[in-house]
């Protein structure tokens, strides 16, 4: 009889450490599931995803059933384990059970079953909320009872566990979740994704088309000169001004023209200002993320960028805006090159109007963005005043030298990316 007696007291011992794996390997898998993968399974209608997600909506219910079940198991454990070292040891056993049980406990109870959940949360959790439902159920009167004292003992620290919710992605967040995607996400469509997010940070000022480059029409030119710029214009939409660029009267769109281009007399302008459309301004400074959705309200591709005295500054186009989400439409490399060209001996001739961000993307460079928009503001920003050709300097690790200058501005310079350092020399 008492070895029968010891057999099941042993039996009951190892029943119990399986027990307490269960809870200990429940618990840490459910804190651990996804959330954001867990509610896209259950809006797919996996089963085990939903009861998860009902459990863990009340997360204090959950762990106190956890706890409640695991607390119950070790204790009834240590009683057992005093029992099995009295049959076998006497007074000696008793005092020696504790010691093993704690080991026993801790290696196949805790550290294990707690690693196996961590790496695997959906294997375990899943699995263990079909047992964990229906013992919520019958333990809810204890669990309720627990959570009143524990909830309001909380409550006296500022904790509501009623206002429970879902913490959202911040940006940096998000960003951080698409760069770590890797196979889930091809690379193109992480980079899509990625310079998405990265809308807000960029303003219309960085991807206009500066004042000095606009394709404009001026009314006050012969007729001829208009028709034949009308003849070879490469954009479909080109703004119409009078006088100044300042005063822009409106914009004309390519496929309305095709009945004036043989009218040479003066009737023509009558006529072009009467297929003209209105403008449609942008404010210095409006984020592209912004830009894109008024864009999108007031169905519209053009807009003229002023600043807050109204003077044009630049025109922007939904066309430049998608590009710095995708990448260029163009497939005209050899204008891509009139910008940025590469030299044998790995620097590079780069006009001065060229935008920096253009730059950085293209070269994979580093260069400043956070104040001039365009390399020439840049340099003419750090030496303060109008260089002369063959001026050389040095911008963080970049070597520049200025090779073509106008009157009020730089107009070709040679970079390249230096290691190691090279003194300033302005010459």
């Amino acid at each position: 009889m008492d070895d029968i007696s010891l057999s099941f007291l042993c039996g009951a011992l190892v029943l119990l450490v399986f027990l307490s794996a269960f809870f200990s390997s429940s618990e840490t898998a459910m804190m651990a599931l996804n959330r954001y993968r867990l509610k896209h399974l259950a809006k797919e209608g996996k089963r085990s995803a939903i009861i998860s997600q009902a459990l863990l909506s009340r997360p204090d219910r959950l762990i106190g059933l956890i706890l409640l079940g695991n607390n119950l198991v070790n204790i009834i454990a240590a009683t057992i384990a005093t029992l099995i070292g009295m049959r076998l040891l006497g007074d000696l056993g008793v005092a020696i059970a504790p010691f093993v049980l704690v080991i026993v406990f801790l290696i196949f109870a805790e550290v294990m079953p707690k690693t196996i959940a961590a790496f695997h949360p959906e294997k375990i959790a899943f699995p263990a909320s079909y047992i964990l439902t229906p013992l919520m159920k019958i333990a809810y009167p204890a669990v309720w009872l627990i959570n009143w004292v524990s909830n309001g003992l909380l409550s006296l620290v500022g904790i509501n566990t009623e206002e429970q919710s879902d913490t959202p992605l911040s940006r940096d967040e998000l960003r951080t979740v698409v760069r770590e995607a890797g196979g889930l996400i091809p690379l193109r469509h992480r980079k899509m994704l990625l310079n998405i997010l990265e809308l807000e940070n960029v303003t219309v000022d960085d991807i206009m088309v500066p004042r000095n480059e606009m394709v404009a029409i001026d009314l006050d030119d012969p007729i001829k000169e208009i028709i034949e710029q009308l003849n070879h214009a490469q954009h479909t939409r080109i703004p119409v001004y009078q006088s100044t660029i300042d005063n822009v009267i409106g914009v004309i769109h390519v496929r309305r023209i095709p009945r004036i281009l043989n009218d040479k007399s003066d009737m023509a302008i009558e006529t072009i200002k009467s297929i003209l459309s209105d403008c449609y301004f942008v404010p210095k400074g409006t984020p592209l993320n912004t830009q894109m959705l008024n864009f999108q309200r007031n169905k519209r591709r053009f807009g003229i960028v002023v600043d807050e005295y109204g003077v044009i500054q630049g025109l922007v186009t939904l066309e430049d805006i998608l590009e710095e989400i995708i990448g260029e439409f163009t497939t005209d490399l050899q204008t891509h090159n009139l910008d940025i060209q590469p030299k044998e001996d790995g620097s590079y001739m780069i006009d001065g109007t060229v935008h920096l961000r253009e730059i950085n993307r293209q070269l994979k460079w580093q260069l400043p963005t956070d104040g001039p928009k365009t390399l020439n503001g840049l340099l003419l920003e750090h030496l303060e005043y109008i260089p002369e050709a063959g001026t050389t300097l040095k911008i963080d690790n970049y070597l520049v030298e200025i090779t073509q200058v106008s009157d009020s501005a730089v107009k070709m310079v040679r970079m390249s990316w230096q290691e190691k350092d090279v003194e300033d020399a302005h010459s």
